[in-house]
């Protein structure tokens, strides 16, 4: 996504050698299109997967798998190193999005992972493009908090959830109810296993909401101190 002419904040030290090499870090410079370019917005604000990757000591929030349907969302946390099913929402549009949010404003989250439909060769279809909708205007939403959205292809993942709860020993009556929110959470374990290769961010046209999501959430002062520089 082109940006055109933002004000630079200081760039995320967890930022590649590569990406912090092409900006200038003077205060008040400017980011050219060709710069902007150059530096993927996964690489501005990076997922929680690739922070805990490049910073073993890094502290920070926790990530909810989003999987969108039709009629019902399955929603599932990852905390640590333990990612469970967490929910499943029978709610769609505005009711949806401000129980997502309510749901990580308790979890203390501060990304989604949703999934995003595509077919077994890899390409996009016409559910694709309705997610990709949802997780658009949901972006807005979240951006205003400074929380990331992302997209993870979620192809296979309802069958490796079935899987999954017939080996957990699940009832048969009990998984019709459960397979969105296991469903949610193979999206999360996949996100985690490929360390965020592949994602993509869903970030909000307006620039008020892209320095939202440069600076982040409000730091949590059980892990930061208020004299905390880093």
């Amino acid at each position: 996504m082109a940006i055109q002419f933002i004000a630079l904040k200081p760039l995320n030290p967890l930022l590649p050698p590569q990406c912090k090499n092409s900006i200038s870090l003077r205060r008040g410079s400017q980011l050219s299109v060709s710069a902007a370019e150059s530096v993927a917005w996964e690489e501005q604000i990076p997922p929680n997967a690739v922070r805990r990757k490049r910073d073993p000591s890094w502290r920070g929030g926790f990530s909810l798998g989003v999987d969108l349907g039709l009629s019902r969302t399955g929603v599932a946390i990852s905390k640590g190193f333990t990612v469970r099913p967490l929910t499943v929402l029978e709610l769609r549009g505005q009711k949806l999005e401000l129980r997502l949010l309510d749901l990580a404003e308790k979890q203390e989250v501060d990304e989604f992972i949703i999934g995003l439909p595509k077919s077994s060769d890899g390409k996009e279809t016409e559910q694709s493009n309705k997610v990709r909708s949802v997780a658009g205007r949901f972006a807005v939403r979240a951006a205003e908090r400074g929380w990331r959205v992302y997209l993870q292809d979620e192809h296979g993942t309802s069958s490796e959830a079935m899987e999954h709860m017939i080996a957990q020993g699940v009832s048969k009556s009990a998984r019709d109810g459960k397979l969105d929110a296991y469903a949610a959470m193979k999206v999360l374990e996949r996100y985690f296993s490929e360390e965020g290769k592949g994602i993509e961010a869903v970030v909000p046209k307006q620039l008020e909401l892209q320095n939202k999501l440069r600076e982040g959430p409000p730091k949590d002062l059980d892990f930061y101190s208020p004299t905390t520089n880093s």
